[in-house]
């Protein structure tokens, strides 16, 4: 069964937790005592109805204050598909937890209350859903109860959405009124609303095409560990790696090409959880054995012969900086992670930082600070072996590492290799 993931993000109290929880609750995706325990706790709260944001706020503080800190993750099924839910905050602050729950997102889910309409974190948050190459966006205009189920008010907002989304890198953009506290287009349609003809929620989210989003042309494999069982003299010569394949599809007797060696050779088989496959696409974890025994290992990449990732050292990307200890800028030494390759990395130069509220960029920044985005030049110590970020998420985006406290304060998306002057 195909599996979607998708981020929710928007204002504080714009009602994710609530939404998720009402698709959850409509779907018939909780287990009885999870529903009783959120009954107690909303009686001891005081609220008049069963709080289904409870189910999302995990933590002590966000059930205290009736709000999310942390990305929460949830799953459910349909009988058409399974998904996973990020639920991330709103609040200004946490834009480094949207950017975590968005980053392996198939779809983002933005949510605008009716009675505000787009406001900055609307504005934020898409512009972080388009730079993180999130392929389907989806604004559900919420809490259309609160404004009489107006027409007028959800075309009012559509088109000023509409109007910021022709600045950003949008490819798929659908709008949804909803009422999640009643259930209204969440999972069935509302009758309330009878001059809206387009799909439910979860309909949209059972039926979005994303086959196509993922990169089935350029064969990219990035290796994770190399597999060699010596308990038994079957198996003794037996050499295979394992990883996650991010691109191009792989087939036994496809020519391949190993980097940074440069060798070429052939598959011998694939492996899928021990039992043999014919091929293997993205974004499946699997093991490869190779017709000749060439040294490779964690870090390298197996390729095809014509078609190689760029492979240097120079690489021009945006970060958004994660950290409230420190501030990026020129000079910064620094630990990268990119695929299974690690490296050590210097920021080259700071290009600007860029408002993600205006889009206007700060030539004179001095260096980024928490939540803040910016264009920079990179030197790694060893060569990468990447693709732009838009051609391939998995090997155009990259983490950056305190190598003092081992804590993760960057992530990087990569334009492509750098190019002074």
């Amino acid at each position: 069964m195909e599996l979607l993931r998708f981020a929710t993000a928007g204002s504080v109290d714009d009602g994710k937790s609530t939404l998720i929880g009402r698709l959850l609750f409509d779907t018939q995706s909780l287990l009885e005592d999870q529903l009783a325990a959120v009954e107690r706790t909303s009686q001891a709260r005081g609220d008049e109805y069963v709080n289904l944001a409870l189910l999302l706020d995990g933590l002590k503080a966000e059930r205290e204050q009736g709000i999310t800190i942390d990305v929460a993750y949830r799953s459910f099924a349909t009988a058409k598909r399974r998904f996973i839910i990020a639920d991330t905050p709103g609040h200004l602050q946490y834009t480094r937890n949207m950017v975590t729950g968005a980053s392996t997102a198939d779809l983002a889910l933005i949510l605008v209350d009716a009675r505000k309409g787009v406001v900055e974190q609307t504005r934020r948050h898409a512009f972080l859903a388009s730079l993180l190459r999130v392929p389907h966006l989806v604004l559900c205009v919420n809490k259309m109860d609160l404004v009489g189920y107006d027409a007028d008010v959800f075309e009012r907002i559509r088109e000023e959405f509409r109007q910021f989304s022709m600045k950003l890198d949008v490819t798929d953009l659908a709008f949804i009124p909803v009422c999640a506290l009643g259930g209204d287009n969440v999972v069935t349609r509302s009758g309330r609303m009878p001059w809206y003809q387009g799909p439910t929620l979860l309909h949209h989210l059972e039926n979005v095409h994303i086959a196509s989003d993922r990169d089935l042309i350029h064969l990219r494999f990035p290796v994770q560990s190399v597999i060699r069982p010596a308990s038994t003299k079957q198996f003794h010569d037996h050499r295979s790696y394992a990883g996650q394949l991010l691109g191009g599809v792989m087939r036994p007797g496809d020519e391949v090409k190993a980097l940074p060696s440069g060798f070429t050779t052939r598959i011998q088989s694939l492996e899928v959880a021990g039992r043999p496959v014919a091929e293997a696409f993205p974004p499946m974890s699997v093991s490869v054995t190779l017709e000749d025994a060439l040294d490779v290992g964690r870090g390298d990449m197996l390729c095809r012969p014509g078609n190689p990732p760029t492979v240097g050292q120079d690489v021009d990307a945006m970060v958004c900086w994660l950290s409230d200890a420190a501030v990026l800028g020129a000079g910064a030494r620094l630990a990268l992670k990119h695929t299974t390759r690690m490296a050590r990395a210097m920021v080259k130069r700071l290009h600007y930082r860029l408002d993600v509220n205006t889009l206007h960029r700060d030539v004179g920044s001095p260096g980024l600070k928490l939540n803040e985005v910016g264009r920079v030049t990179l030197r790694t110590t060893v060569p990468l072996f990447f693709d732009a970020y838009r051609r391939n998420r998995g090997t155009g985006s990259f983490i950056l590492i305190d190598e003092g406290t081992n804590a993760t304060v960057g992530a990087g998306m990569i334009n492509g290799p750098a190019v002074e002057g």
